[in-house]
């Protein structure tokens, strides 16, 4: 009876503040203790050089609560996006350490840093075949294929680029309203088997903002109540080494059932910035269910 409450009183605690289980960045706040979680993320990519919404990544993530202030996330990543076939991409390995946390009634505060290191397979440009009709010396047209390399100068360690990242994350929360802020720096590595080209920056700031609103249920008499969360993210980066930059905005509504499965859909386009990309828009949709006293 007594491990029942403890579990119960744990869903309370985890409803209280999914506003701030952003859908696009990490909050400062971790998971429960001896919690495991899993997700599987699908995002389809606009693709620049087509126009359409024909790039395709999942990745499925394994999260765990080491402690009360240490979690991981362990990703695996698979697309169509620089092959005519889906093929595994890579994987990544993201770590987060709560050293601060200031706790009231129905708010806190908290920091953590963060570390990220991603191994990926992946050219450092798309290759794809352009279509031209050219004059065939008769008043006609034939057809020519021509080979297009198209540049890629943005660090994504979500799939497409080898690399390292870590930084400082802070995330208030306050009655039914959560705000985040990150601050990081990025470092592309060369993918396997693909050096990185010289145009490609090395080195970027990263920088993120997030609010999160938790519209229902207005009280709460159950944890079995579905949780509905509307989110407004901003994230950006700068390099150090290249004058480019990119600013993104990202909306996103979540559904959380019985306190321990959840519905993300989010779309993230360009708002500012001059950086060459494969794509600058997507759509993501997540689906994640925790267990709770694993280990």
């Amino acid at each position: 009876m007594k491990k029942y409450f403890v579990i119960l009183f744990i869903f309370i605690q985890q409803n209280a503040f999914t506003q701030e289980l952003y859908v696009f960045t990490e909050p400062a706040s971790n998971m429960a203790t001896g919690s495991t979680g899993f997700r599987l993320n699908s995002k389809v990519f606009k693709m620049n050089h087509s126009g359409k919404y024909d790039g395709y990544r999942i990745d499925p993530e394994i999260m765990v609560g080491v402690s009360k202030k240490m979690m991981i996330h362990i990703n695996a990543y698979g697309s169509d996006m620089f092959q005519k076939s889906f093929r595994l991409e890579g994987a990544s390995l993201y770590g987060k350490y709560r050293f601060f946390s200031q706790d009231d009634v129905h708010e806190h505060f908290r920091l953590a840093a963060f570390g990220k290191i991603s191994v990926i397979k992946n050219p450092q440009y798309l290759i794809t075949t352009e279509h031209h009709l050219l004059p065939d010396g008769m008043g006609g047209y034939v057809q020519h294929e021509q080979e297009v390399h198209l540049r890629s100068n943005d660090i994504d360690l979500d799939g497409n680029n080898s690399g390292i990242a870590t930084g400082i994350v802070a995330t208030q929360l306050k009655n039914k309203l959560a705000l985040s802020a990150s601050l990081g720096y990025i470092y592309r590595m060369n993918n396997i088997d693909y050096k990185t080209e010289i145009f490609q920056p090395l080195h970027a700031i990263t920088y993120t903002t997030s609010a999160g609103l938790l519209l229902f249920p207005k009280e709460y008499t159950s944890y079995k109540q579905t949780n509905m969360n509307l989110y407004m993210e901003i994230l950006g980066q700068s390099f150090i080494d290249k004058k480019q930059y990119y600013v993104d905005v990202a909306p996103a509504v979540q559904f959380i059932f019985n306190s321990i499965a959840r519905l993300d859909v989010g779309y993230r386009i360009k708002l500012a910035g001059n950086v060459e990309r494969l794509s600058k828009s997507y759509f993501m949709l997540r689906l994640e269910y925790n267990l709770l006293n694993v280990f």
